[in-house]
């Protein structure tokens, strides 16, 4: 342990997002993760045997944590710190320290530190609780909607059938009300459950062909007044996944992007631009991948209401007059089938809708 470790724990650690190093009690680094030498901006080699006590801009929190943890006083401490950063033109970062025992011992030979940006554990946090609020909602839409659908069928049947009793005709409008509304019902309904009654068809999909279909089917319903532009990056590989789902994901988010356009559209300078990358060591859903599928929906429109932001992914929630409230649930359904997640940054003349799923 003293010396660090070997080149199969050195791989395991530098595949963890956060930033990890094997500190001894006075301080001294014995080794440290990819994550860390890239947050600090300093090689490996520079890091080890040289003083985790520099790498903070107030270093008496982690040298009192580090004497704790060593001599069994605390099994683990926790505090918020200025982490130090040597690339040009960076800033501190801001870092969540955990630092924990590994083995006990009058002193521990090393302890564990462990750093996480702030921002980072954040945003992972607020996913993991949307996550967790958005299937709670799909479990009680769902529940709904198989209580309404049921009954929708013997209401459309039963007036269809007072329909041939009439005694006049112009009663018949009443009846034709009834029907129709049934059938808007029960369409609803159908919205609701299409994710879960259809079994996923997998296959390797090009992203950038489902862009396209996408793309056309978007101008084709707005034939002036928008612009879709592409940005791309070819070098993407296939996915695996369902050609048809990911469609249907992609094209609720670009009509979404439309609707959201329709002044601009009126005016004739509404911009939608579809980006795709690889993003890196990505964590989705609590889970590492080394590679990943990034595609953007970006547009220049008004921006979501900041009354609503927090939930515009949650069923029957809209930004408009007259919306669903279903197109957003249902494509973070469809991407959240594939292992991924959708998330919004939304400012006035600045919205951009991120997909990212795991790449094999």
């Amino acid at each position: 342990m003293n010396a660090g470790l070997d080149a199969g724990g050195r791989a395991a650690l530098d595949l963890l997002s956060t930033m990890v190093a094997l500190v001894r009690p006075d301080g001294r680094c014995l080794d440290a993760n990819a994550a860390l030498e890239s947050a600090l901006g300093l090689p490996r080699r520079l890091l080890v045997q040289a003083s985790a006590l520099d790498w903070l801009v107030d270093a008496a929190p982690l040298a009192a944590a580090l004497d704790r943890v060593a001599h069994n006083r605390a099994a683990r401490s926790r505090f918020e710190a200025q982490l130090r950063r040597h690339a040009p033109g960076t800033h501190e970062l801001p870092v969540h320290v955990i630092v924990s025992q590994i083995e006990r011992g009058e002193p521990a030979p090393c302890v564990l530190v462990e750093m996480v940006e702030i921002e980072q554990q954040a945003r992972l946090d607020r996913e993991e609780r949307a996550q967790d609020l958005v299937q709670a909602h799909q479990a009680l839409v769902r529940n709904l909607a198989h209580e309404i659908g049921n009954p929708l069928g013997g209401i459309r049947g039963a007036a269809q059938l007072l329909a041939l009793e009439l005694a006049t005709p112009d009663l018949a409008e009443y009846t034709t009300v009834i029907v129709h509304e049934a059938d808007r019902l029960q369409a609803l309904v159908d919205r609701l459950l299409a994710p879960h009654r259809r079994a996923p068809v997998l296959g390797d999909v090009n992203i950038h062909e489902i862009c396209e279909r996408v793309r056309a089917l978007v101008l084709a319903e707005h034939a002036r007044g928008l612009e879709i532009r592409r940005d791309y990056d070819a070098s993407l590989p296939e996915l695996r996944g369902d050609r048809e789902a990911l469609v249907q994901a992609l094209l609720n988010l670009v009509r979404n992007a439309a609707q959201a356009l329709a002044a601009r559209i009126a005016a004739g300078d509404a911009v939608i631009v579809l980006r795709t990358r690889i993003a890196r060591q990505v964590t989705l859903g609590r889970q590492r991948h080394r590679l990943a599928l990034q595609l953007e929906v970006e547009d220049n429109g008004p921006g979501v209401p900041e009354a609503i932001r927090e939930r515009i992914f949650q069923p029957l929630v809209s930004g408009r007059d007259g919306g669903s409230g279903l197109g957003l649930t249902l494509a973070q359904t469809l991407v959240q089938q594939h292992g991924g997640t959708v998330e919004c940054d939304s400012a006035a003349g600045r919205t951009v809708f991120t997909v990212r799923i795991p790449l094999p």
